[in-house]
């Protein structure tokens, strides 16, 4: 469900922009939802495509790794867009992000996570009630 851009979240959670479950089929809807409420809260086109792109890895592994589905949430707290998906896989935690880009080192895994950490101004994995909780964000400025 895409948020009505006129109207604003007085919450202190942030300004929720997008909240939908998604499957592997409704990962290019995903993706152009994720672009427009990120322009629309201001992220530069640049730093836009960067977004975009660490989403849509992390729904991805969501997908392959943990079961086929799982829960985004994107909001606009302060200066930072925030996005946070959720699964119900085996969960896993940081450890897992390789340090050097995979294939360099033999690893065969990691390339998603990699890249995400490598874009993002903060990433932080963690436990959900089942599975896990990624959480990246950007600057806005």
């Amino acid at each position: 469900m895409l948020a009505d851009p006129r109207r604003r979240s007085a919450d202190r959670a942030g300004e929720h922009l997008l909240h939908r479950h998604f499957t592997a089929d409704e990962l290019p809807r995903l993706r152009v939802q994720v672009e427009r409420c990120a322009a629309w809260a201001g992220l530069s086109e640049t730093r836009r495509g960067d977004f975009v792109l660490a989403v849509d890895e992390i729904a991805n592994n969501a997908i392959e790794h943990a079961g086929g589905t799982g829960s985004l949430l994107l909001r606009r707290i302060g200066d930072e867009l925030e996005c946070r998906i959720s699964d119900s896989g085996p969960g896993f935690s940081e450890d897992v992000i390789p340090r050097i880009l995979p294939g360099l080192d033999g690893a065969t895994s990691g390339r998603g996570l990699w890249l995400t950490q490598l874009v993002t101004d903060r990433l932080v994995i963690s436990a959900g009630a089942v599975g896990a909780v990624v959480t990246l964000a950007m600057r806005l400025r």
